[in-house]
């Protein structure tokens, strides 16, 4: 019988904490609500679908929480905005394997808001904008996704995608071009 050269130590929270050095931290799962409603303008802007962002948002938040995460800094924003996107793009890619049933246009299902306190106009050009913002690349709408909706500086953005603060820069600007270019084309609402 062999037996193996490495034996793996069970991570539990206790022995987590303990290897957690002065600049690692264990996330909070406490304070995880204090960045939902920017999670949820970047899963808006990945998604292009408000519904989609919603669900976008509870399954990063299920992952997370499965089991502790250390953190390097005070950055929680920056890894919550990479875990979201890692798990966009393995929700997207396992959508991409499966055949689809049918595309419904969305304005053909939605219900009418029961809030009329909401400009109908205002909406609208949101969903225009966010709409754009899914239809770019991925390095591109990752950038824009950080700095215009999440609201990241330059440089926790850069952080935050690993790259350099140079290339965020020059990616915004194609970015904002691009969704420009989008909204230029757009039928007028009605």
């Amino acid at each position: 019988m062999l037996t193996p050269l490495v034996t793996e130590i069970p991570r539990t929270p206790s022995t987590t904490r303990e290897r957690a050095s002065c600049d690692e931290r264990v996330l909070d799962p406490q304070r995880l609500g204090d960045h939902l409603d920017r999670l949820f303008r970047a899963a808006w802007a990945l998604c292009g679908s408000r519904e989609e962002a919603e669900d976008l948002v509870q399954e990063t938040y299920a992952q997370i929480l499965a089991r502790p995460r250390l953190l390097r800094g005070e950055n929680d924003i920056g890894y919550l905005l990479r875990a979201l996107r890692n798990t966009f793009v393995s929700q997207h890619r396992r959508a991409v394997r499966r055949p689809r049933l049918a595309d419904v246009e969305l304005e053909a299902l939605a219900v009418p808001n029961a809030d009329r306190s909401v400009d109908p106009q205002a909406a609208a050009e949101t969903r225009q904008v966010y709409a754009a913002i899914a239809q770019l690349p991925d390095e591109f709408r990752d950038v824009i996704v950080a700095i215009d909706v999440v609201g990241l500086s330059y440089a926790e953005t850069a952080k935050a995608l690993r790259t350099r603060q140079g290339t965020v820069t020059s990616r915004l600007s194609r970015a904002r071009g691009r969704v420009a270019t989008l909204l230029d084309n757009r039928p007028e609402p009605r």
